[in-house]
């Protein structure tokens, strides 16, 4: 028993500092849970509501526009985000802290500003707006507008992480397929991209997660057709709680599940 003990005390020095990171990162943890944990609790209470909303067509309809507008906001900020990924990771000049800097400058914007800004410009006289209007799209509140503030709002999680992801693969290994013979695409196709690929696919989760999640700039820009976010606070500003907190479970829960399917080990296998 002694010899445990003093094992126990000289394995508690030797891991102290990840003791003491697990013990202040627990704080961070068990604010998410309570605060989660709290709600669907006391949404147990009332299970009849739960019930009531998941057969509400209009609140599936505002899922449905949320779960696919992200998924639309996320494709396109891929196909256009993950080349300027790759070129801001294997180039280097002038500049290249400005273009990084004007990818990130959602993360640092309040996003009811954000929305006033893509408003002035996708408005029926906007800059983009106006001949958007003249091919007949239309994006002030429309399928597209939602589609467009989300991708404002999420995009510097796929550049980002996917720059990272593409920084991680080494180089040489580029070099030597190109000395092989192997065109700039094919490398790219069949070295690059797949050993990134965990970080882009990390970046497009976040990426969608973040855009479901949108809603001052949404608001803004396309508060038709209503999307989940959009419901949710109509509900609580005009009957509380009551109405409020089971369709935010519902979506919570839809989230929950969608996450924890992107994220098995089996989809991030490099």
């Amino acid at each position: 028993m002694k010899i445990f003990s003093t094992w126990t005390w000289e394995q508690v020095k030797r891991e102290k500092l990840y003791i003491f990171s697990v013990l202040l990162g627990s704080v961070l943890v068990a604010f998410v849970v309570i605060t989660l944990g709290n709600m669907f609790y006391q949404q147990t209470k009332d299970v009849a509501g739960l019930i009531a909303v998941a057969v509400d067509p209009v609140v599936l309809r505002s899922i449905w526009i949320s779960l696919s507008t992200a998924l639309v906001a996320t494709f396109v900020a891929f196909i256009f985000g993950v080349p300027l990924a790759y070129f801001l990771a294997r180039k280097n000049f002038w500049g290249k802290s400005i273009i990084e800097g004007i990818v990130d400058v959602p993360l640092m914007i309040p996003h009811i500003v954000a929305g006033i800004a893509l408003y002035g410009v996708f408005m029926r006289y906007g800059v983009i707006g106006q001949p958007l209007r003249s091919l007949g799209i239309v994006v002030t509140d429309a399928y597209a507008g939602i589609v467009v503030a989300m991708l404002f709002m999420s995009l510097p999680y796929l550049v980002d992480t996917a720059r990272e992801g593409f920084k991680d693969v080494d180089p040489r290994l580029e070099n030597v397929a190109r000395s092989l013979g192997a065109s700039h695409w094919r490398t790219f196709r069949e070295i690059s991209f797949p050993l990134a690929f965990p970080s882009i696919l990390s970046g497009a989760i976040l990426t969608w997660g973040r855009a479901i999640s949108e809603f001052s700039a949404v608001l803004i820009l396309a508060y038709h057709p209503i999307s989940a976010p959009i419901l949710i606070y109509e509900k609580f500003t005009s009957f509380g709680l009551r109405m409020s907190r089971p369709i935010s479970v519902l979506l919570i829960t839809i989230c929950l599940v969608i996450f924890i399917v992107l994220r098995l080990p089996r989809w991030r296998k490099r």
